[in-house]
């Protein structure tokens, strides 16, 4: 074969493998993205446990901890975690400025016993010697006043020496119960305030659970004299508890009242710092079989801006949506809902939903109309907790 064409058949191979290669990306560009996402199928369920809310353990009392003398930490001997008994020292100040004033005190009420102890004598002398009528009665009454003003100073040096005392004193801080400490809020070398908080101090004994209370459920939240209590770390196990206190003053920002409820039957395993679930009996009214409605996660509303699903123009103060799962073709579609509550496990959505259909609990503001979904989990009835969903979400 001469050399132009075995040039031309090369060139031939060349572009019959690029048009190849171009097809082959182009087909896999072409290929869909399936998104993995977690779904549930709306069901009708049933509210038995009445309300619901979210809360953390607290300790019954807490105490913020500090130096009744301002000065610089000169060391702090816990951290947080660590459990101290009623008289244990916790942190130090330097003592320097306050030791020096002690010494002076102390010197001043030297001085001032000596003055006493002088203008006593005299005052002595001086009587005896008016009882002789050697001296006049106007100078025992003089040596009288003067033993009356060392003796005046003398107690004034003395009190000045104790508040100097203990003055020095208070450069220790010391635990006045037993317990664990929480918090820390000063270092080494710090200057601190007097007053300033520097540790807090959780005592031992009960535990409690702070949650928001509505407005809306003040009236059956002080008629309910025993609620049950389950941790997030073991849901499984229901602890009894008790409101203890309702704050008669709303929270400026959140409008809501805060509430502790006494966990009665708390052990060790109740530490502090975990979440906890409270749930509140289903009020009188309700029933007792409580009332069917739709129960979704928090995670599944989809706010929109604008446009509304159908392409009009959406209301701002409802433009609540969720994404529907086609079981056929497994694209999602949105599709737009009325929001009847919102509720510390869940949102009720009073319309725009039938039972049956699937819609995406988790991964909402990574979906377009028309993607092809993936679920993670298998379909289900039951609201996930918080912990599985915000799981789903990253």
């Amino acid at each position: 074969m001469k050399a132009p064409a075995r040039k031309a058949l090369h060139v031939s191979w060349l572009i019959a493998a690029a048009t190849l290669l171009l097809a082959c990306t182009q087909a896999q560009e072409s290929k869909p993205v399936v998104r993995a996402v977690q779904t549930q199928v709306v069901a009708a369920t049933s509210l038995r446990e009445g309300s619901v809310y979210s809360g953390e353990i607290r300790a019954r009392h807490e105490t913020d901890l500090g130096f009744r003398v301002p000065g610089k930490i000169a060391a702090r001997l816990v951290d947080v975690g660590t459990s101290v008994r009623r008289g244990q020292v916790l942190a130090r100040l330097d003592p320097a400025d306050n030791q020096t004033s002690a010494d002076a005190a102390r010197a001043a009420v030297s001085g001032a016993r000596t003055e006493y102890q002088f203008a006593r004598a005299e005052f002595e002398r001086y009587r005896s010697l008016a009882e002789k009528n050697f001296v006049s009665r106007t100078a025992l009454d003089q040596r009288k006043a003067a033993l009356d003003v060392a003796s005046a100073r003398l107690e004034q040096a003395e009190a000045q020496q104790s508040l100097s005392r203990n003055q020095l004193g208070y450069t220790s801080l010391i635990a006045d119960q037993d317990g664990v400490i929480t918090a820390v809020m000063g270092e080494a070398g710090q200057v601190v305030a007097a007053g300033q908080t520097v540790v807090r101090l959780a005592r031992h004994g009960g535990k409690e659970v702070l949650i928001s209370i509505p407005e809306t459920r003040l009236a059956v939240t002080r008629a309910t004299k025993e609620v049950m209590v389950r941790l997030w770390a073991d849901p499984a196990r229901t602890y009894k508890g008790r409101l203890r206190e309702l704050s008669p003053i709303a929270d400026a920002g959140t409008r809501t009242f805060a509430a502790r409820i006494s966990v009665l039957d708390a052990g060790a395993e109740v530490a502090l710092g975990m979440t906890a679930n409270v749930l509140f009996p289903v009020h009188a009214k309700t029933g007792a079989g409580g009332r069917e409605t739709i129960l979704l996660p928090l995670t599944a509303l989809y706010r929109h801006a604008g446009q509304s699903a159908q392409g009009g123009q959406a209301n701002q103060a409802d433009n609540a949506s969720v994404w529907v799962v086609d079981p056929k073709t497994g694209q999602v579609a949105l599709k737009p809902v009325t929001v009847a509550q919102y509720r510390e496990n869940g949102v009720e959505i009073a319309a725009g939903l039938a039972i049956g259909e699937t819609v995406v609990t988790a991964g909402v503001n990574k979906l377009v109309a028309g993607q092809v979904v993936r679920p993670l989990t298998p379909h289900s009835s039951s609201v996930p907790t918080p912990a599985q969903s915000a799981a789903a979400q990253r």
